[in-house]
């Protein structure tokens, strides 16, 4: 077991980055905006270029289900924050965050926001974990730094795993349609 708090949290942070890469070395730029279902969020072309996501304030009953685009964007936009509240810099609003595309600019996007989380969290000394933290959660939710870094474990965690499991379903979904096609040629 690791011998501190910070060592413990990153220890988590990499073990869900390794099953991050394993998806992210085998996505191909259609997988990101396939979509799995009719109600979708997904990534738009935006007026005068660039991407804009699909987005309510308040969440729709029922939710929407996310593109792999979607979920990349919305890892980039969590993860930025996250590092300003770290980094005890202003956070960066939403619509600030901007989304590289579908394909390897968007995991080579991710990568890089990776390098700055690391560098963030091992800058970290284990008192700072104890400062309070006004994010994800209001500020006078009483919550920490370590909370904070323990919520960004988590949150990557489920859309890595989101992410792994649209990437699965969309080769199923083409393999099973290719499969049909053999069965009625042959």
């Amino acid at each position: 077991m690791p011998a501190s708090v910070t060592g413990l949290l990153r220890w988590q942070f990499d073990l869900t980055w390794a099953l991050a890469e394993y998806h992210f070395d085998r996505l191909e730029p259609a997988d990101f905006l396939w979509e799995p279902a009719a109600l979708c969020w997904t990534m738009r072309p935006g007026p005068g270029g660039g991407w804009r996501p699909d987005w309510a304030d308040s969440e729709p009953d029922p939710v929407p289900a996310p593109t792999i685009g979607w979920l990349t964007w919305h890892i980039g936009w969590w993860w930025s924050v996250a590092t300003d509240h770290v980094r005890q810099r202003p956070a960066r609003e939403r619509d600030d965050i901007r989304w590289p595309g579908p394909g390897a600019e968007t995991v080579a996007w991710l990568r890089e926001l990776r390098t700055e989380w690391t560098d963030a969290l091992d800058g970290l000394a284990e008192a700072d974990l104890d400062r309070p933290s006004a994010y994800p959660w209001p500020a006078d939710a009483g919550l920490t730094v370590a909370h904070l870094v323990g919520w960004v474990n988590a949150e990557l965690m489920k859309n890595v795993a989101e992410i792994g499991q649209l990437r699965l379903l969309r080769a199923a979904a083409g393999l099973s349609r290719a499969a049909l096609s053999a069965c009625r040629r042959g």
